[in-house]
């Protein structure tokens, strides 16, 4: 009998994403692809993940296989790499200071909404173990019971084990639930009067968001006091995994940013760039962990390599703006504490 895999590869499409239906970087691919109308097969069971891994240098979700037969990986970089490859339905917003806050939206997702995210997930012990399973039996789509109880449990002591890598403590929990309160309040006073951060069509910023926050929706931890507190949100989530027959237009001249937005960016000025810089000052000095208050709390984790590059990013994309780009935006940015950590110069290091 042929596998799954091998029955997918018969089928004529261009394109096969490699995830997981508990991965917000794999939903965050998906619902782009299916927004984009970009033919594809998603594969989610762990046999695939594997075959896909072995042909990638970091085997992390989602891997997408392109036509040509080679593979990649990193949401961020594949989906500005099919912005190229295919016209239509872009996901970056065609005011370019639109798309500058995008990118910067999308990676406080990315990057800091994702602590949020791994924290209700693996943070809070009387729900890991129910959670551990849940997952093994996503990565085999069945298995029996005996089996999903051991690789459940395997699976469980691992993410739990490395919740003080990614910040997940006890002392910097109270910071992380509220990184998701203050998304949650921002996309409440949004989704309610439909659209999107910037106009009636989503974009990269948005799909970001909904990664992370799709899981919500799947750890209990997460799943009532989100629902509480923002149930119209957590509806937007079940709509943003297939806008595949949306339509919707970019924001028009003189048409303003929703409240939103500028609750985001309040957000990136107070915590999420300073998270960074620290981090990258900690890079620099080879620290073991490194230290900054957010929000009045003490915030303490290791320093990742990848968050550097992701600063560095940022960067350059700001000075690459033109001039009359970045005289619409660097006020915003200004309101929002958010230009410092931007204005500097130096060599583009790309996030791959």
């Amino acid at each position: 009998m042929e596998s799954a895999s091998t029955e997918n590869r018969e089928a004529p499409v261009p394109y096969r994403l490699y995830g997981h239906i508990g991965s917000p970087y794999s939903m965050k691919v998906r619902a782009s692809l299916r927004y984009r109308q970009i033919p594809h097969v998603f594969l989610g069971q762990k046999e695939s993940w594997m075959q896909a891994f072995a042909k990638v240098r970091v085997p992390v979700m989602p891997v997408l296989e392109y036509p040509d037969g080679t593979f990649h990986n990193d949401s961020t970089p594949l989906l500005l790499d099919l912005e190229g490859r295919h016209g239509g339905r872009s996901i970056v917003p065609n005011r370019e200071s639109d798309a500058f806050l995008a990118f910067l939206l999308e990676d406080l997702a990315d990057e800091w909404l994702s602590k949020a995210m791994y924290a209700y997930r693996w943070a809070y012990p009387e729900h890991t173990g129910w959670t551990g399973r849940l997952i093994a039996y996503d990565q085999d789509f069945g298995g029996g019971l005996e089996h999903l109880e051991a690789a459940g449990s395997a699976f469980e002591r691992r993410q739990v084990g490395r919740n003080a890598l990614v910040g997940c403590t006890p002392e910097n929990l109270p910071t992380l639930m509220e990184i998701a309160r203050k998304v949650l309040d921002a996309m409440e006073t949004m989704v309610p009067q439909g659209g999107f951060l910037f106009g009636s069509r989503p974009s990269l910023a948005d799909f970001a968001i909904f990664g992370q926050i799709s899981q919500f929706i799947v750890d209990f931890a997460a799943l009532e006091p989100c629902r509480k507190r923002a149930p119209y949100t957590m509806r937007w989530v079940q709509h943003m995994h297939d806008l595949s027959g949306h339509i919707g237009q970019w924001r028009e001249d003189g048409q303003e940013l929703p409240d939103a937005v500028s609750q985001l960016l309040a957000l990136a000025g107070e915590a999420y760039l300073p998270f960074l810089l620290a981090n990258e000052q900690a890079i620099a000095d080879d620290a073991e962990e490194f230290s900054l208050r957010v929000g009045g709390r003490i915030y303490t984790q290791a320093p990742f390599k990848y968050q550097g590059k992701c600063l560095k990013e940022l960067r350059f994309r700001f000075a690459q703006l033109s001039p009359e780009a970045r005289r619409g935006v660097t006020p915003i940015l200004a309101e929002h504490h958010c230009l410092g950590p931007l204005e500097t110069t130096g060599q583009r290091t790309l996030v791959s």
